[in-house]
């Protein structure tokens, strides 16, 4: 009970974690049933106290605790321990006694086991799920670590996985047989109860990292004594054949070798979950460091795995400025430091800054600021809190499909729950008033504005001005493809409009190209200073060539004119008159452009933990005000910048 993450997950579960004696009123806390724990119980047994157990979650970690990850929940028992059937535990009373039979909590457990399927999400996370698995037909049984406490409480040994084997070839004559390793056996901690003289023509030993949710697919039957991966392979839509007495044995969803006579009652796949995946576990949030919901969990997992699925192998990256190493570092090179170099590294992907790109470049991955980026511009040398990586292409570029184009193409197949997960993304975006570079500006209540008394009645139409020299002018822009051009149109399109054109951030920090002299000679306003959500507020509709700010003002449920062809236009949520690419032929929801632009595209990073998070994390984090600091040098280096904003291509390279 001595690291730091257990202690911390104990206390916020109102257990205060202290060394001496017991009273009777006290618990004395043990790990499970392993080799210590049998002092902790003659104490309690001395002391008159009782026992607390304590053991993993179902979803721990990435890698395996003996790689040195920390878990994100526990399992508090005071009944006994979910593995030994011997005495009835927490979780066992729950499955005998709780009536499972709430609507929101079944829905609640059918929509994470489909995340936790979708995801590939299990109790360690550390693997690729595009490795393959073998053909379909085969017969899956899965092994166990020696010493493993389950295995113990099971009764099982090495004659009895031995016995599973045979009874796994002769109740499936002619099939194929794999064995599925433990995790722990594949990282060299503890060996298994089969080695490689098990295997033969007809039987594999698999001794790798796949993912147990593709194997399931191709299994035919599925043969366990006590492993967590019965317990999913239910979830999957098995039946598995169980030699061992694992709390999920004995409900009516398993094949019972030894079954537990006390166990009468039949439940549902949503129930068993329910029960031992919501109600039973205590999880831990360690981006906000609280105890949070299964569904909040999930949530960060995914963040996590993603993180190693995407590094693990290393990356090699180019066109990279100076400034911006430290913060691809914090974001990519947490399992493997990223190689710096524009010549060739062995073996390593390779990741290019999208603006750095050739159209040519083939194998490479394109890397962007994310959408919900920072407090403070990325052109002062602000750090970012969210980048995007893309393999197909760069999702302002509507000349090529991007990796955003293909999830917002799929979003009209997303499940109710990730529809509603948008949904209160945008309620947490609105409500906060958060946006992309989140700068402090006064409100422009135009009613309020001195210069504004005599304005005439109409619609009141918002003009985002844009860097002019930027990548998605250039390539998303037709004749249309200046701040000035842009104007002109709004305002023949709209002669009795009240037309205000508010500056990029960049161009009124004189940081980047973009001015427009004339625009009080158009324009009804020129908004200065102001914030992008104050600015949104105040306003009917937007018209714009490509900004990020049409895509805020979706969310926020104004109209939208696009004349050019950023990512959002061409879904059916906009006024498209400029060119969008007929490949964009799905109508989407609002929702379902949301979870893909800003759940499942971007990848964030948390500044306070260091941890890869949710989008939500960094909503909330830009929302409190959070700051994340550039150092002195990079601050010096952006006055600089603004000095030499007229020869910006000398320090843009």
């Amino acid at each position: 009970m001595t690291q730091t993450r257990l202690r911390r997950i104990l206390s916020l579960a109102g257990y205060r974690v202290t060394l001496g004696l017991p009273g009777p009123d006290d618990l004395v806390g043990v790990w499970g049933q392993s080799p210590t724990a049998h002092r902790g119980e003659a104490l309690a047994a001395r002391r008159g106290a009782s026992v607390l157990r304590v053991e993993d979650a179902f979803l721990r970690s990435v890698r395996p605790g003996r790689a040195g990850d920390p878990p994100i929940g526990l399992l508090l028992d005071r009944r006994g321990v979910h593995f030994d059937a011997s005495v009835p535990s927490d979780l066992e009373h729950l499955l005998t006694t709780h009536p499972l039979d709430d609507a929101a909590l079944m829905a609640q457990a059918r929509a994470c086991m489909a995340e936790m399927q979708a995801r590939h999400l299990t109790k360690y996370t550390g693997f690729d799920p595009a490795t393959p698995v073998p053909d379909p037909g085969y017969v899956l049984v899965i092994d166990q670590t020696q010493g493993d406490a389950s295995v113990h409480a099971s009764g099982g040994d090495r004659a009895r996985f031995v016995e599973m084997l045979v009874y796994a070839q002769e109740e499936h004559p002619g099939a194929r047989v794999v064995i599925k390793t433990h995790p722990e056996t594949h990282q060299g901690f503890r060996p298994g109860h089969y080695t490689t003289g098990d295997a033969n023509d007809r039987i594999t030993l698999l001794d790798g990292a796949v993912s147990p949710w593709a194997l399931f697919e191709g299994a035919v039957g599925v043969y366990t004594l006590s492993s967590q991966l019965g317990f999913e392979a239910i979830l999957a839509g098995h039946r598995p054949r169980v030699f061992g007495k694992p709390f999920y044995a004995g409900w009516g969803l398993t094949d019972d070798d030894r079954p537990v006579p006390r166990r009468e009652r039949r439940l549902t796949r949503a129930q068993l979950f329910a029960a031992a995946m919501i109600l039973y576990p205590i999880w831990y949030d360690p981006c906000r460091d609280r105890l949070c919901s299964l569904d909040d969990t999930l949530h960060a997992l995914s963040a996590q795995t993603r993180a190693w699925r995407e590094d693990h192998l290393g990356w090699q990256a180019s066109g990279m400025r100076l400034w911006k190493r430290a913060p691809l570092q914090g974001f990519f090179g947490q399992t493997k430091r990223i190689v710096f170099t524009d010549g060739p590294a062995a073996g390593l992907p390779r990741m290019i800054w999208a603006g750095k790109a050739e159209d040519t470049d083939r194998d490479v991955v394109r890397v962007e600021d994310g959408f919900l980026r920072s407090r403070g511009l990325g052109a002062e040398l602000v750090p970012p809190l969210s980048l995007v990586l893309d393999d197909l292409g760069i999702y302002y570029d509507p000349r090529m499909p991007s990796r955003l184009e293909r999830l917002i193409s799929a979003s009209p197949s997303l499940r109710p729950d990730q529809l509603r997960r948008a949904e209160r993304l945008i309620d947490l975006l609105v409500r906060d008033r958060v946006t992309k570079y989140n700068l402090d500006g006064a409100r422009p209540d135009l009613a309020d504005l001195p210069d504004l008394a005599d304005l005439p009645e109409g619609p009141r139409i918002l003009v985002p001005g844009q860097v002019e020299d930027d990548a998605s002018i250039r390539t998303g822009c037709g004749e249309i493809a200046t701040n000035l051009a842009l104007l002109r149109a709004v305002r023949s399109a709209h002669p009795d409009a009240v037309l205000i054109y508010k500056p990029h951030p960049d161009v009124e920090a004189g940081l980047r190209p973009g001015a427009v002299p004339e625009a009080r000679t158009i324009a009804d306003v020129v908004l200065r200073g102001a914030g992008a959500a104050h600015a949104l507020g105040a306003v009917d509709a937007v018209w714009t060539m490509t900004s990020l700010l049409g895509f805020e003002a979706l969310l926020r449920g104004l109209p939208v004119v696009t004349l050019g062809a950023p990512f959002y236009a061409g879904w059916g949520l906009t006024r498209d008159l400029g060119s969008v690419p007929p490949r964009r032929n799905v109508d989407v929801s609002l929702h379902g452009l949301i979870h893909a632009t800003l759940i499942d595209y971007p990848r964030y990073r948390d500044p306070v933990s260091g941890l890869a998070c949710p989008a939500e994390v960094v909503a909330e984090r830009l929302a409190a005000g959070y700051v994340s600091r550039s150092g002195l040098d990079l601050r010096v280096l952006s006055k600089m910048q603004g000095l030499l904003a007229s020869r910006a291509g000398l320090w843009r390279r």
